[in-house]
């Protein structure tokens, strides 16, 4: 059930007990009745909506444990010992291979079916090879429980889809009973201001009715003035009502340094070596 329903079916109750503790007659007491009867009829959907959601994820439960032991057990054992019986009979080398582990439930179930019925088929050979007597009956009984589970858990589904539909349309009747409940108080106690308070906050959907003047319970700190926040915005660096920008200070490390003094180029001269200048004659 999500949310919002769950608030709406309790705007119902908060408004049948209001109606409950004030004098009822006439008309409201046969709109107040209808109002109960959905009510109920909800109740019995949200238990059946819960009932759907708990058996699919009990039957869930119950098959992953199926399919290890089926896979790791049952199984293994019976393709260990037709991979033996394989070895003077070849064609049941196919017929005794393990399904993969990530097929879907279906599918494992028609895999598991097959090698069932081919070791009842080859039943005596099988039994000559190793395998115990026990193991078809117990495959048998393993296989029956996994498509019990797939079964649950379509039951399951099931009746959780058609309690939520049916559910959501009681909900809608809720709603149209209340609009009618609603003129029928505004009538009988529409000059009385305190009940008609306690009306709004009974058919209030979002939760109990509060005024807007009202601080709520429990929340007692200091409030900040409304035009504390704008002052402080008004005094900072920026000037925005005169579109300008005043100077940002810049980090230290992007700053700029002195530069280094660079030394005086030296006046090139060249090489008396190099290019034989100064030298004896040979």
């Amino acid at each position: 059930m999500n949310a919002v329903l769950r608030r709406r079916l309790e705007m119902a109750e908060r408004v049948r007990d209001f109606l409950r503790a004030h004098a009822t007659e006439g008309a409201q007491a046969t709109a107040l009745a209808r109002l109960e009867e959905l009510i109920q009829r909800a109740d019995a959907l949200a238990a059946q909506q819960r009932a759907g959601v708990v058996a699919a994820k009990s039957a869930t439960v119950q098959r992953a444990r199926l399919r290890q032991a089926l896979q790791t057990k049952l199984l293994r054992y019976l393709a260990g010992v037709g991979a033996v019986a394989a070895k003077d009979t070849p064609e049941l080398a196919e017929q005794f291979r393990l399904p993969r582990a990530n097929v879907n439930h279906q599918g494992f179930l028609t895999a598991a079916r097959g090698m069932l019925e081919e070791a009842m088929a080859q039943k005596e050979l099988l039994v000559s090879r190793g395998m115990s007597e026990k193991l078809l009956d117990d495959l048998q009984a393993a296989l029956s429980e996994l498509e019990n589970t797939l079964e649950a858990s379509r039951t399951g589904r099931r009746e959780h889809v058609g309690a939520s539909a049916d559910l959501q349309a009681v909900a809608s009747e809720i709603t149209d009973q209340v609009r009618l409940l609603d003129g029928l108080v505004r009538y009988q106690f529409g000059d009385n201001a305190e009940l008609m308070a306690a009306w709004e906050s009974a058919r209030n959907v979002l939760g109990p009715f509060r005024h807007h003047g009202e601080q709520p319970a429990g929340d007692g700190g200091a409030q900040t003035p409304a035009g504390a926040g704008a002052a402080g915005r008004s005094t900072g660096t920026s000037s925005r009502g005169s579109g300008r920008r005043g100077p940002r200070a810049r980090p230290a490390s992007a700053r700029r340094r002195p530069a280094s003094p660079i030394s005086a180029p030296r006046p090139w001269s060249p090489s008396p070596a190099r290019w034989g200048w100064g030298c004896a004659p040979g």
